[in-house]
């Protein structure tokens, strides 16, 4: 088959994936919701070579070329890539190559878009058409569980095992297109270099703190009444919830054994300004995954002032305006 390049969004989470109860295979401790981005994205180009060989596995390095992948990378990458040919009842090897659009391992949700891409691309080079469920649950299998979700657009839930629709597993399913609601997503990049603790470390200690269980029976009153809010586009109600999701899961992470201590200094500064934003008057909420950086979530009239604001902040690196986006798509300019 010919070389297949796919382009694939990363997502925000409104409410957070944090603790699984098979973290090999991500499955979750409970549902999660995001919104799919536009301009936060992963482009994979993957070509299956009939014959044996081993996997070739590049990436847009620093200087701008592409690079062997490091080894840690390369061999997570490696391991789905085996993976999904098991799964086909393929052989062969693949040559990948990937780049993103943003700082990787900073809390952005970096692999949710780069697993999610290589999963699409790999299927493409296979020349298989799959459902979007059936997507969703390869993706997962890279042990990303966030990558489940940014196989499709707009507003996508992740269902907790035993709270899966119809019965099944563990896939993702969109809850409202993007053209539902157009909301926008300043991120602002106070670290750019890879955080301290990764995700996957991050889910393992999660049982560890004390908060851990009672966040667990908060979550599904406060996933209902997210999906309310975005149902009917309330968009202070559902901004107020994503904020407090957002530091209640940081809360778990800082008591939990040991500590992780995802915010710096620049990141309360821009909390303290988002603060600032809604007393004067404009409607922006802040949230953060498992990192530094800052996602606020505002609508389109007031962007620019949310922009304006939080951009000559003191540790501010740069801002990427983001929003809403319609998932992944298959793409013409091969990385190779």
């Amino acid at each position: 088959m010919p070389k297949t390049t796919i382009v694939s969004p990363s997502n925000i989470a409104f409410i957070k994936y944090w603790g699984a109860t098979d973290l090999a295979s991500a499955v979750p401790e409970n549902a999660s919701l995001s919104m799919t981005l536009r301009a936060c994205h992963s482009r994979s180009t993957v070509e299956h070579v009939d014959r044996s060989g081993e996997h070739e596995i590049r990436w847009r390095g620093t200087d701008g070329g592409l690079e062997t992948a490091p080894p840690a990378f390369a061999q997570r990458v490696r391991e789905h890539l085996d993976r999904l040919l098991d799964w086909a009842g393929e052989s062969g090897f693949f040559r990948v190559a990937t780049e993103n659009s943003f700082p990787a391992a900073a809390g952005l949700a970096s692999s949710a878009s780069g697993f999610s891409a290589l999963t699409l691309a790999v299927l493409g080079a296979l020349g298989r058409a799959e459902s979007h469920a059936m997507q969703s649950e390869l993706a997962r299998r890279s042990g990303s569980g966030s990558a489940s979700r940014s196989v499709l657009g707009g507003y996508v839930q992740w269902p907790a095992k035993a709270l899966a629709p119809d019965g099944a597993k563990d896939y993702a399913f969109q809850v409202h297109p993007a053209e539902h609601w157009d909301l926008r997503n300043v991120v602002v990049i106070v670290e750019t270099g890879a955080k301290e603790t990764s995700s996957l470390e991050g889910h393992r200690r999660a049982r560890t703190s004390p908060y851990f269980e009672r966040r667990l029976r908060d979550l599904p009153g406060r996933l209902e009444a997210v999906r309310d809010a975005l149902a009917c586009r309330d968009f202070d109600r559902m901004g107020a919830i994503v904020e407090a999701e957002a530091v209640d899961l940081h809360c778990v992470a800082m008591t939990s054994a040991p500590p992780i201590y995802y915010w710096k200094p620049a990141t309360l500064t821009v909390l303290e300004a988002v603060r600032g934003l809604r007393s004067a008057g404009v409607s922006a909420w802040a949230t953060m995954d498992a990192g530094a950086n800052v996602h606020v979530l505002c609508q389109p009239d007031d962007e620019d002032a949310v922009a304006a604001t939080l951009g000559g902040l003191p540790g501010v690196d740069r801002l990427i305006r983001d929003g809403v986006g319609s998932g992944p798509f298959a793409d013409d300019a091969h990385l190779f």
